[in-house]
């Protein structure tokens, strides 16, 4: 139906433009209006003519990544085969035709493709229950050495446990301590730590080894039942994926992904020390859950006291503008406990 609405909208305006004509005297602004949606209409019947439109990924793609999808070619014990596998040729092309492409098919084409990531995403979700999305938020340049990674791995493996769907941007950092506790969910606390010995060779993503790495203990340990989502972008391609979430949504308009991780994560959101884009994700959940744009707020927990008190002083902030009746709704809590973090998450859950 889609094709043959387009195709009528097509054959509309060429008989416009064949029988009518442009008028001569129209102001500037509508004329480039009106050029920019001709543009828009040849290039949509392009796109009906010819899907592929030649770029390296899918534009109509029906599920979500997995890692094998995004490092097919890639082997192990060979580092440098990342350049033949399917996520280096779509970010080597999303930067060959610039981030912000003036291409108006490779526009399309990319909106596509985030369209299908939507959807499947949906799909996906669609199986369980909201109030068990949880998301952690949290630096990227977190190293695997430090002592927040292994809080984020054992919280996230212990929520998982418990039934919660663990939500992240799919980076490096505080997003691939989210995933590899999934991943390692229904293990023991030796084989956590035996995951984490084999990670620490490689600590930051910049680390040749990093993705290596990351396969072997996904070879060691195999995929068992437990599953989790992450949410990584072309944007900041430079950053690999983690390949520990098990169903990968990977967008081209980092706007859409950032604004989707804070929606679909229903059941709370916990953010792990982190900077510039963690404190924006902080104040775009406040507002969703001020406004209750969903009927309902969701648990916003600070892990890590003297983090967020001192060094990056949300907290005291927050509760200032609470107090000042400014936000409102909101579900406020600071912890440096395990336990106490994710016993907070489960009562939300069951309510």
């Amino acid at each position: 139906m889609a094709d043959n609405y387009l195709e009528k909208q097509y054959e509309a305006y060429q008989a416009r433009k064949a029988n009518i004509g442009i008028p001569k005297k129209k102001k500037k602004t509508a004329l480039k209006a009106q050029e920019i949606q001709s543009d828009a209409i040849v290039a949509l019947k392009e796109l009906i003519e010819a899907p592929s439109m030649q770029v390296p990924f899918n534009l109509f793609r029906g599920t979500l990544y997995s890692a094998e999808d995004l490092y097919e070619g890639y082997q192990l014990g060979k580092p440098g085969s990342y350049s033949y596998t399917y996520d280096y040729k779509v970010y080597h092309h999303y930067l060959e035709k610039g981030k912000q492409a003036n291409d108006i098919k490779e526009t399309l084409g990319r909106t596509l493709h985030d369209h299908s990531m939507t959807d499947a995403m949906n799909d996906f979700l669609a199986q369980f229950d909201e109030r068990k999305v949880v998301g952690i938020m949290g630096g990227h340049g977190l190293l695997r050495t430090e002592e927040s990674y292994r809080q984020i791995v054992l919280v996230s493996k212990e929520l998982t446990e418990k039934g919660c769907i663990m939500v992240s941007g799919g980076g490096p950092g505080a997003m691939e301590a989210t995933h590899l506790g999934a991943w390692m969910a229904g293990r023991s606390e030796s084989d956590v730590n035996d995951a984490l010995h084999m990670l620490q060779e490689a600590p930051s993503f910049k680390d040749r080894l990093w993705l290596e790495t990351a396969f072997q203990v996904m070879k060691k340990y195999p995929h068992g039942s437990f599953v989790s989502l992450g949410v990584p972008t072309w944007l900041y391609g430079h950053e690999p994926a983690t390949p520990f979430a098990t169903h990968i949504a990977k967008y081209f308009d980092n706007s859409i992904r950032e604004d989707s991780i804070l929606t679909i994560a229903k059941g709370g959101i916990i953010y792990s020390p982190g900077s510039a884009g963690t404190m924006q994700e902080i104040f775009q959940e406040a507002v969703q859950n001020h406004y209750l744009s969903f009927g309902y707020a969701s648990p916003m927990i600070f892990m890590g006291t003297q983090y967020w008190t001192n060094e990056m002083p949300v907290w005291p902030l927050m509760q200032h503008l609470v107090a000042k009746g400014k936000y409102k709704n909101l579900l406020l809590s600071l912890s440096d406990t395990t336990s106490e973090i994710t016993e907070t998450i489960l009562r939300f859950a069951e309510n």
